[in-house]
């Protein structure tokens, strides 16, 4: 594996700019436990300590970021809630405890998103981002092996199949989509676990033949569309800097 040619001191770096911009985000999958199914059922059933957590959190996220990360967590908060709306209340995707759209998750979006740009960014991970790239896909293809063979996720091992093959088409969003996966999976396996969500039995609950775990891998594929729309919103908004960028690249 590449990542085994990265040099030590290197290998280290890559490691402490993933803890200080991802890993830190992971911590917040044990603040899901203020809406788990135990805190509903032994303190209260209110979602307000986990959205005050998740607000504060996202405010000091927002501020420590640089002004192009602001701007996208903006667009991913709004195209959160939209999707937050359609994929859980219109068409039961999935279900949260109380049946809504609590207020943390879509400010939630919004900062792993951000977290996971600024990781895909930084100068170390981007001059071993191939190395990365290989060990991370080795992950994504264990977990969706161990899901389908054991839980039988057919639902996400078919997503996750769509994922290496929309990667496929664009290499340069490897990096990004992979780290989004894992830490997408991470967040999903704790918020299943405390019962903040469920997910039905087969997509959607309505397609039998793709059986889906509680949750399904490959689950990130969906935030192909947020990073799509906040792309979109962002050269909408600033078209002369985005040429400028693009005749760069020419060159």
């Amino acid at each position: 594996m590449k990542i085994l040619k990265v040099p030590a001191k290197d290998l280290k770096a890559i490691f402490y700019t993933f803890s200080r911009r991802i890993g830190i985000f992971v911590i917040f999958v044990f603040f899901l436990f203020f809406d788990s199914l135990y805190f509903a059922e032994n303190i209260t059933h209110s979602q307000l300590p986990i959205n005050i957590l998740m607000l504060i959190g996202f405010v000091v996220m927002y501020f420590r970021a640089n002004k192009r990360t602001q701007e996208l967590m903006i667009y991913a908060v709004i195209l959160g809630f939209g999707g937050e709306y359609l994929f859980s209340r219109l068409l039961n995707m999935y279900t949260y405890r109380l049946e809504n759209v609590p207020l943390y998750v879509p400010f939630g979006h919004a900062a792993l998103y951000g977290r996971i740009f600024m990781f895909s960014k930084a100068p170390i991970v981007r001059k071993y981002h191939e190395a990365i790239e290989e060990l991370f896909a080795l992950i994504i293809v264990l977990l969706a092996t161990v899901y389908v063979i054991f839980f039988n996720d057919v639902f996400g091992f078919v997503m996750t199949i769509v994922v290496f093959l929309l990667l496929w088409k664009r290499p340069k969003e490897k990096l990004f989509f992979f780290s989004m996966y894992i830490l997408v999976a991470i967040l999903e396996i704790g918020g299943t676990a405390f019962g903040c969500w469920k997910w039905p039995s087969t997509a959607f609950g309505v397609f039998e033949f793709l059986p889906s775990n509680n949750p399904p891998s490959g689950i990130s594929l969906f935030y192909f569309l947020l990073d799509i729309g906040c792309f979109f919103i962002y050269t909408q908004r600033n078209r002369i800097a985005w040429k400028r960028l693009k005749k760069i690249e020419k060159i």
